[in-house]
C-alpha cells in the first residue's frame, strides 16, 4: 500500500480517522498530489459522536487537539462526518476545505465535497460526484504489489481475487457460510485459480467454507487475522478478475483501480449497497457475478486522481 508521506512543516493537511477505511478516502487524495502533507491522527473523545453544528474541536481528546496548532494549513482534506466540526474550525483558520463523504452540517463551508453518485448528490458548485470511494490503490501501488507478490503470477490463469466482506451495518453479522461455499465454488469455475480473502465482518465459519470449496483448486486464501503478510494488494495486482461482494463499498471501489473484470456478488439488500451496483454496472465498470459470468474488457478507475487534478486545476495545491 501507497505509504503517507510525513511532513510536519507542510501546508497541507489530512486528518486521518482511526477507521482505515474512512482515513484511505483522504489519504488517497493527498497521495496523489505528488507532494508532501502532514497526517493529523484524529482520537475521538467521548463527545464525539453528537452531531455538532458548529465548527470546533470539542470531539477530539486533549493530545488531539494539541495536534492542532499553528502554523495553519493552507489545505484540508478530511473523511467522515466525525471530522467534519474539525475541518470547518480549521477552515476558520484559513484553510481551504475538500472532504469525502456527505458532512451532514456546514456544506456550504467545504471548498469541495468529493461525493459518490450513488449517494445521489444534490449538484452544487463545491460537489465532485465519483463513483465509489476514493482509496489508496493506485497504479503505482499496484506495480509495487506485482513485484512483491511475484509468486502469484505462477498461480494459473485466469487467475480470480476472491474479496469477502459480510453483513452491512444493522443488517445482521457475518457472512452466510453457505453463500461463502457457493461464491468460492462459482469462482473456481473459471478454470484458473482462485486468491481468496476474507475480512473482519465475513467470520471464521466462512473463512472455513471458502476453504473447503477450494479443496482440490489451485488457490492461495488468506483469512481475516492470519499470521504473516497481508496479499490483499498482491490479488489485485495479479487478478485477471476480480469478484467482491456487494456490502464493501471499499473493496469495490479498490477493485475499480485494476484492469480486472469486476464482478459483483449480490449479497445484500441495503438501498445504498445497490444504488452502487448499479451506477457501476451503468458505466461498464462492472457486472452481477451469476452462472454465465465471463471475462470482460474494462478501463481502470482511478477517482481519487481525479479529485487531485480537480484540486490541482483550482490552484489549491
Amino acid at each position: 500500500m501507497t505509504e503517507a508521506i510525513s511532513c510536519p512543516e507542510s501546508r497541507l493537511w489530512v486528518l486521518a480517522d482511526p477507521r482505515a477505511g474512512t482515513a484511505a478516502q483522504a489519504l488517497g487524495i493527498a497521495e496523489r498530489l505528488d507532494r508532501p502533507f502532514t497526517t493529523v491522527p484524529l482520537d475521538w473523545g467521548r463527545l464525539a459522536g453528537l452531531p455538532w453544528p458548529w465548527p470546533t474541536r470539542i470531539g477530539l481528546t486533549g493530545a488531539a487537539r494539541a495536534r492542532l496548532a499553528a502554523p495553519w494549513p493552507d489545505l484540508v482534506i478530511s473523511a467522515g462526518r466525525r471530522s467534519v466540526p474539525v475541518a470547518r474550525w480549521l477552515g476558520r483558520r484559513g484553510a481551504r476545505l475538500v472532504h469525502c463523504m456527505r458532512p451532514g452540517t456546514g456544506a456550504a463551508d467545504f471548498s469541495l465535497l468529493v461525493l459518490g453518485r450513488h449517494d445521489a448528490p444534490r449538484p452544487a458548485d463545491n460537489v465532485f460526484p465519483i463513483l465509489g470511494a476514493c482509496h489508496r490503490v493506485s497504479a503505482a501501488a499496484l506495480a509495487r504489489a506485482r513485484v512483491e507478490w511475484a509468486e502469484l503470477g505462477d498461480l494459473p490463469g485466469p487467475r480470480v481475487a476472491l474479496l469477502l466482506g459480510g453483513a452491512v451495518k444493522g443488517r445482521g453479522q457475518g457472512l452466510d457460510p453457505a453463500l461463502a461455499h457457493a461464491l468460492a465454488a462459482q469462482a473456481a469455475g473459471f478454470g484458473g485459480s482462485v486468491m481468496a480473502t476474507t475480512s473482519r465482518r465475513s467470520g471464521a465459519a466462512a473463512t472455513a467454507a471458502v476453504a473447503a470449496a477450494l479443496q482440490g483448486v489451485p488457490h492461495r486464501l488468506h483469512g481475516w487475522g492470519a499470521a504473516g503478510p497481508n496479499p490483499y494488494m498482491g490479488f489485485l495486482a495479479w487478478a485477471d478478475a476480480i469478484v467482491v461482494t456487494g456490502d464493501s463499498v471499499s473493496m469495490l471501489s479498490e477493485a475499480l483501480a485494476t484492469e480486472a473484470a469486476l464482478f459483483i456478488a449480490e449479497t445484500t439488500d441495503a438501498p445504498r449497497q445497490r444504488r452502487l451496483w448499479q451506477s457501476l454496472f451503468d458505466n461498464g465498470q462492472a457486472r452481477p457475478f451469476g452462472a454465465a459470468a465471463a471475462l470482460f474488457d474494462r478501463a481502470p478507475l482511478d477517482e481519487p486522481a481525479r479529485v487531485a487534478a480537480a484540486i490541482r486545476a483550482r490552484g489549491w495545491a
